[in-house]
């Protein structure tokens, strides 16, 4: 796992016990010349001062000069009764020490060689491994990220492939979702598109109707302007909530959080939509607990009670109760919207809080946002939304506000 960090050391090992090495050889082969230059000038001066005793008309200078000449003359040596033997020997350790020169300069020779061989071809190594690095960075360059780097190692290099290898994975991560947002994006024009042309076509044809019949009666006017009216609110609603939707996805929207009471949102709500209650005689029947309060825009909340609420009145028949239940403890506090309708199919409760999305018993009149704008809303204040359903015995929707 660590080879390259390993050779990097064994490398410096090698160069600091060859230092060592060679310093050492250096300093015996020192210490060996001093000790053979003193032995050696020791002898001379013996020899000389025994020739002078018994030949005092010699030339002393003429005595040094043959003494220290590399071919020396044994007969005129032995013409002054000196011993030779000795004197091999001296020449013989100076052979030995000219010897042990050449093998020392040569053991440092191959040692500086093989340490430049090891670390050109480590040195090669980090060079194949950074053209591999400018390869793959190329090859992302042409977004293509479907490559793999395995390298456990822990050199300065791995960790550079291992970083890249993590921008890799960033980049093709943002590319999907990148994709993936721009899909959602065209997916929503269309549904916006299907959502604005159904009421404007409307309109179009209304309009179409009052102007070929100049002299249509009064009260079919009037109708068809009513429901020009209602097309036209319904593209304000439409466009009012996707404008939310936008705000809420883009961090737009400045929540004032506060400590709020859930009963003054909850009466808040049922005062806003009194009316539709009563168009169907439907009446909200609250169950509080005492002083329950969340953290939140009070306005955005109250654009999500809404929503839900208006969804339950959708799906309930004609005189017939919403419950709502507020409660909490040391973690949340929760609220529960129960409603007694249609209930929703099995195959669309997953997606009941998508965008756009309408199930089987929606509406004409649903545009598949309210839902799914609420949720965001409740998300945005530390929220969740869930809910369960039964076909035909109604829906319940339960939100919960983690405290923080």
């Amino acid at each position: 796992m660590k080879n390259k960090v390993k050779l990097k050391r064994f490398i410096f090992k090698v160069l600091i016990f060859t230092i060592c090495l060679i310093g050492l050889f250096l300093i015996i082969n020192i210490y060996k010349q001093h000790i053979f230059t003193k032995n050696y000038n020791t002898k001379i001066v013996q020899i000389i001062s025994k020739v002078k005793e018994e030949y005092p008309d010699l030339d002393e200078n003429k005595l040094i000069t043959i003494l220290n000449s590399d071919k020396v003359d044994v007969s005129l040596l032995q013409k002054y009764s000196i011993n030779i033997n000795k004197d091999d020997l001296i020449l013989e350790n100076a052979k030995e020490y000219k010897e042990m020169l050449i093998i020392n300069i040569s053991f440092i020779i191959i040692t500086i060689i093989v340490c430049l061989i090891t670390f050109l071809k480590f040195n090669s190594k980090k060079d194949k491994e950074i053209n591999e690095i400018t390869k793959y960075i190329e090859e992302i360059n042409r977004k293509n990220y479907k490559l793999n780097i395995d390298d456990m190692s822990e050199d300065e290099l791995s960790i550079l492939k291992n970083e890249v290898y993590k921008t890799t994975i960033m980049l093709k991560e943002a590319a999907e979702n990148s994709n993936k947002e721009k899909l959602e994006l065209k997916d929503s024009l269309s549904d916006i598109s299907h959502q604005l042309k159904t009421p404007l076509t409307s309109i179009l044809i209304i309009l179409n109707n009052l102007i070929d019949d100049p002299n249509m009666d009064k009260e079919i006017r009037e109708d068809f302007i009513r429901d020009i009216k209602m097309e036209i609110t319904n593209i304000s609603f439409l466009v009012q909530s996707i404008l939310k939707l936008s705000k809420l996805d883009t961090n737009t929207v400045d929540f004032i959080e506060e400590k709020t009471y859930i009963k003054d949102i909850v009466d808040e709500v049922i005062k806003n939509i009194s009316t539709l209650c009563d168009l169907r005689n439907i009446k909200i029947i609250t169950k509080y607990k005492e002083n329950a309060q969340i953290i939140c825009d009070f306005r955005w909340q109250v654009e999500a009670f809404s929503n839900i609420i208006k969804n339950c009145i959708e799906h309930s028949k004609d005189n017939t109760n919403i419950l709502l239940e507020v409660d909490e403890n040391n973690v949340y506090s929760q609220v529960v919207i129960r409603d007694n309708g249609t209930g929703i199919d099995k195959e669309d409760l997953p997606h009941i809080f998508e965008r756009f999305y309408k199930g089987k018993n929606s509406s004409n009149e649903s545009c598949g946002i309210g839902l799914s704008l609420a949720k965001s809303i409740i998300e945005k204040s530390n929220g969740n939304i869930y809910v369960e359903s039964k076909v035909g015995k109604g829906s319940t929707f339960t939100i919960k506000y983690f405290r923080m």
